[in-house]
């Protein structure tokens, strides 16, 4: 099984850093081959450039070797695993970016009629988001809509054929104890592996 786990935290040493290394670890212990990205280390650009923002599916080719390279990786996995903040009920720029860049018509998707309704082109099947946020639970519901879930098992993951959709949100980051902490990451760890089972077998 090939998975693609994306981090998407500017600063080293943060807690989402500890999550990334914990899944990929975890999937890797366990025979996954994994590909890994941490995108700020990277220097992934989101800028998307006005040369890839063609209409018909398949249209230019990645000029951006890094891009291409994305692109080419994506198609090849059978699962994703996204680690982010909340910021502002949005991704951290760099993946949007990212998702604008890499997930494009005739990569990740085609239109499939005028009416706009897309058919997914990805392979992977399952998907599992991992966020912090310092917003309460019932906080985040009901005065903001919870917009990851949107966006995420809404929005994007759905439209580029992936049906199953994971997350799970660390919270509150800002005071949590380093026993909490710890169990976070054996959470995630847990969650890194129930995306390894067969299609059909309960959750570990």
């Amino acid at each position: 099984m090939r998975a693609g786990v994306y981090l998407a935290h500017p600063r080293r040493g943060s807690f989402n850093h500890a999550v990334f290394d914990a899944v990929v670890a975890e999937l890797r212990d366990r025979g996954c081959h994994v590909l890994a990205h941490d995108l700020y280390a990277e220097g992934f650009d989101p800028a998307l450039a006005a040369g890839e923002t063609g209409t018909v599916e398949g249209a230019e080719r990645a000029s951006d070797a890094q891009v291409a390279l994305h692109r080419a990786e994506v198609a090849t996995l059978d699962a994703l695993v996204f680690v982010h903040p909340n910021w502002w009920g949005m991704p951290p720029a760099v993946l949007t970016g990212w998702v604008q860049r890499v997930l494009a018509p005739g990569v990740a998707y085609k239109l499939g009629s005028a009416a706009g309704e897309p058919a997914g082109l990805l392979r992977a099947g399952r998907a599992l988001v991992l966020n912090t946020s310092d917003t309460p639970a019932e906080r985040e519901e009901s005065e903001f809509g919870d917009p990851l879930e949107r966006i995420w098992s809404a929005c994007v993951l759905p439209y580029v054929g992936v049906d199953d959709v994971r997350r799970v949100v660390f919270r509150t980051v800002g005071d949590s104890t380093d026993e909490t902490r710890a169990s976070w990451l054996r959470q995630a760890r847990d969650q890194a592996a129930d995306l390894l089972a067969p299609v059909g077998a309960a959750p570990a």
